[in-house]
Order: structure tokens, then sequence, then C-alpha cells
């Protein structure tokens, strides 16, 4: 079983705004790096944003500057914060490990579009 659970997804125009929700275990969230990754209709699963265990960031340069990813440990959840959406940021989003080192949640669903 995935430990993981993303939500937050939704239907939204572009320019608008979305925040995704990963839940996870405390010892995976506190202690390892981790990650948002998308895949869009016909294409590979791609990265889209990390973070490591001390709260270094990287994105993928076409949401830099438009996307933030944050822990809060107290509630063991790793966000993505999503601002001026794009269409081209249609996708299932998914949280992981960078590695990938764990089995794959459900995904949640973003959808960008007039």
């Amino acid at each position: 079983q995935a430990p993981f659970v993303e939500s937050g997804g939704g239907l939204v125009q572009p320019g608008e705004s979305l925040r995704l929700s990963c839940a996870s275990s405390p010892t995976i969230l506190a202690n390892l790096p981790m990650a948002w990754f998308r895949r869009a209709p016909g294409k590979q699963r791609e990265l889209v944003a990390r973070i490591s265990h001390i709260g270094d960031t990287f994105y993928k340069d076409s949401v830099k500057d438009r996307f933030t990813i944050s822990k809060v440990y107290a509630n063991n959840t790793l966000f993505l914060q999503m601002n001026s959406l794009r269409p081209e940021d249609t996708a299932t989003y998914y949280c992981n490990t960078p590695t990938e080192g764990y089995d794959w949640g459900q995904g949640t669903q973003v959808t960008v579009s007039s």
C-alpha cells in the first residue's frame, strides 16, 4: 500500500491557484527528501519540485516562481502551492521521494481550462 495520499486537485481557469496536499507518515516526511511529480495525458511522469529533509528546494524550470513546495511536520503533510496555473499544468499530480522509492498513490487531478 502506498504511503501517500494526495488531494486538493480540481478544475480551475488559467491564472488561478490550487494547493495540493500529500499526507504521509512522519518517518518519511521528517527523514527523507520529498517531491511532487506529474503525469500529463500521453506523457511520461516528470518531477515538478522537490524539497530536501532540511528544506532546500528545486523546481522544474516551467514552474519556477509559480509553484512552492513545503512541508508541515506537525500534520505530516507535504504541500504544493500552485499559482498562475496554465493549461500545460494539466496533469495528475503525485508525491513520492525524488528517487521514487515508494509505491505510487492515486494522485490528484489538476485541470486548467477556460
